[in-house]
């Protein structure tokens, strides 16, 4: 069982960790190093390609990936408005965005996240968190800590917190077109 500190602990030495998000919980390391990044797409044997969404509980987290030039005052309301569901905003990325974190994509996926394990983690890291669902491929997502060291072993750091009760995962919008790329 691992603690709150040692979880943060982990996510300051680059490691990989399970915590909650609203509807599952997440697998996350810090987004800025590419050692820890790497360690999450094996885990989840995850083609780069795909991309990653970054969660945060404040936009504040979110500056040093994305390209504001690109946003007008509306494009921010929309992203900074409280909603029922949990919103995944396809943003546009700062050119100096790693493609490990983008993909194949000039754009970044970002979640504003008031769970309270999110919102403690990131204030006490300083930083945005990655966030794909706790699963082995082919195998559910996981919704309790405990799902999470029957797919991952015992030893894996999980914060035993939980989460926001939500059935679905976040929908996934662009901010500019409202396009829906996954229903929430």
């Amino acid at each position: 069982m691992y603690s709150f500190n040692s979880i943060v602990e982990q996510l300051k030495q680059d490691q990989v960790v399970a915590y909650p998000t609203e509807a599952v919980f997440g697998l996350g390391c810090n987004p800025q190093s590419e050692i820890a990044v790497r360690k999450l797409l094996a885990l989840k044997q995850r083609p780069e390609e795909k991309g990653l969404i970054l969660i945060a509980p404040h936009k504040d987290f979110f500056l040093p990936y994305i390209d504001e030039s690109k946003l007008s005052a509306i494009d921010w309301q929309r992203f900074e408005q409280k909603t029922e569901k949990a919103i995944t905003w396809i943003m546009p990325a700062k050119s100096s965005v790693p493609k490990y974190l983008t993909g194949a994509f000039d754009t970044i996926a970002l979640r504003l996240c008031q769970v309270p394990a999110v919102v403690e983690l990131c204030n006490n890291v300083g930083f945005a968190l990655t966030s794909t669902s706790a699963n082995l491929t082919s195998l559910p997502p996981c919704k309790t800590a405990e799902e999470v060291r029957l797919q991952f072993g015992n030893d894996f750091p999980v914060l035993d917190w939980q989460t926001a009760g939500n059935s679905n995962p976040s929908e996934i919008r662009d901010i500019f077109t409202q396009h829906i790329f996954r229903q929430g």
